[in-house]
């Protein structure tokens, strides 16, 4: 009965989303509720469970950090969101799509690199649906048909997924873990780097109207090592922030080059300055990054401001605001965007219409955050997990399917682990298990539930003019969710068992 009553709140969520197609925020509302009244009502939250600080003052701490884990999240999504409406106002967006689609006249190739390359880059700089909703329109454009142009960018973006934008989903398993994202990164970008060549092979197999070609084959696996070399190589030695966006920038600019030197014909000629400049805000941004992850004096000056809080109880907080990747996105907005040539009002017409976009996924985030935060304190993550762990030393195998529901559910990687985080790292300690490699395997399957989720799919349909065709979006991405999903079980089976990375 424990286990049912604790599991009422998600089964409420996934009904509402999936079945009755509600918003987030208010599946997560009504989620919030019945976790309220089960955390009351039968684990004793407030009186049995934290009873000195009683009913009151159990919600009240459990709301604060739910508030302070969302502006924390928060902080990073608004610079992420204005950057890109700066940059969709400035033109700079029309000179990356250009810039990429003068690189070849094949169609295949163009979905390569606008899929892989262009989808991930724009993950990791903005997160939040902004591949789909850039890469799709551009690849209908090219002339596929628009199921195609939607499934492309969709499987194209998992990998950076588990990253996001700046690292948002894994600092989001760092604010609910405990655990640092340094020490998270290495194998989640571990399980992607092993099984990504599949994604690519599927995008070059998708784009070829379904026929296997060993010429296109041959490029997926140049691309593929292109961008996971990097991205891998950051993820351990720098950090969460910039596997995404780092790997799609060292990674296409090699693929761009190789394409060159084969002498593939090209469709136009490259505005070499236009794209320079449009790419001012990115290199700020990862310039400030790697100087502040890799800079000693400086990483430990930063560090060394801390904003902490505590009530009564378990309840606290704590955040490292010159340190923050939302901080390094407000500079490279800001500073990029006057280096373009942006004024003062073009930043903040941007901001603007950032904040407006933020308004539903603030209380996404809230919601989502305080159902996660409750069940922790009450005692319901511990017997989901009592639960889980009779499944036995198997788990790792179901593992990332369970991060794939959340995404899949909440259409977002980031709430995923978020919700879904606690109930691994407890699964991980009733088992026995190395904690790091079950939370790896968390943040890898949230990631590719997003290329299956309702959300994610049919914001990418209504950018092409697909609304009621969703089903055959799912058709193209499911196979390969399920495919990459099943592998992402065994390999994670086997770092559980093998590699037992240490936090």
């Amino acid at each position: 009965m424990a286990a049912l009553i604790a599991t009422a709140p998600l089964a409420l969520i996934i009904v509402l989303m999936a079945a009755l197609r509600w918003s987030a925020a208010n599946a997560g509302l009504v989620g919030l509720v019945a976790a309220s009244v089960g955390a009351v009502g039968f684990f004793g939250f407030g009186t049995s469970i934290h009873a000195e600080q009683g009913i009151v003052g159990a919600f009240l701490g459990t709301g604060a950090e739910a508030v302070f884990s969302a502006v924390d999240i928060l902080w990073i999504i608004l610079p992420a969101l204005s950057l890109y409406e700066l940059q969709q106002r400035s033109g700079a967006i029309d000179a990356i799509r250009t810039g990429l689609m003068s690189l070849s006249s094949d169609k295949t190739l163009l979905a390569l690199v606008i899929a892989w390359f262009f989808a991930s880059f724009m993950e990791g700089a903005a997160g939040f649906g902004t591949p789909i909703a850039l890469a799709a329109p551009l690849l209908v454009s090219l002339g596929f048909t628009p199921v195609v142009a939607v499934a492309l960018p969709l499987i194209g973006h998992v990998a950076g997924t588990s990253f996001g934008a700046l690292g948002t989903p894994i600092l989001a398993q760092t604010d609910v873990s405990g655990i640092s994202g340094n020490s998270i990164a290495p194998p989640t970008a571990l399980l992607h780097a092993s099984l990504a060549p599949l994604l690519v092979l599927s995008i070059v197999f998708i784009a070829g109207t379904g026929r296997f070609q060993p010429n296109y084959a041959a490029w997926a696996m140049v691309a593929a090592v292109c961008f996971l070399l990097p991205y891998l190589a950051l993820a351990t030695w720098v950090g969460p922030e910039l596997p995404t966006i780092g790997g799609a920038l060292a990674g296409g600019s090699a693929f761009a080059f190789i394409l060159r030197r084969m002498q593939v014909q090209q469709a136009e000629t490259l505005d070499a300055r236009s794209l320079a400049i449009a790419g001012l805000p990115y290199a700020v941004l990862v310039g400030l990054i790697l100087v502040t992850r890799l800079g000693p004096q400086i990483r430990d000056a930063l560090r060394h401001v801390v904003l902490e809080w505590a009530l009564p109880g378990p309840f606290g907080g704590r955040i490292e605001p010159l340190y923050h990747p939302g901080t390094m996105l407000l500079a490279g907005f800001l500073f990029g965007g006057l280096l373009q040539g942006c004024k003062i009002a073009d930043l903040g017409y941007a901001v603007t219409a950032a904040a407006r976009r933020l308004v539903p996924v603030a209380a996404a985030l809230f919601a989502m955050l305080a159902i996660a935060r409750l069940m922790v304190h009450a005692g319901m993550i511990e017997t989901l997990a009592a639960t889980a762990t009779r499944i036995g030393q198997a788990w790792p195998l179901l593992a990332p399917s369970v991060g794939a529901i959340g995404s899949f559910i909440t259409g977002s990687t980031t709430v995923s682990n978020i919700l879904l985080t606690d109930l691994q790292q407890a699964a991980a300690a009733g088992l026995g298990l190395p904690v790091l490699a079950l939370i790896a395997a968390q943040g890898f399957g949230a990631a590719v539930g997003n290329c299956a989720a309702l959300h994610n799919i049919i914001t990418g349909a209504a950018t092409v003019g697909l609304q009621g065709r969703e089903g055959d979006i799912l058709r193209k991405t499911g196979p390969v969710c399920l495919g990459y999903l099943a592998l992402g079980g065994v390999l994670g089976l086997m770092l559980a068992r093998w590699f037992p990375f240490r936090s």
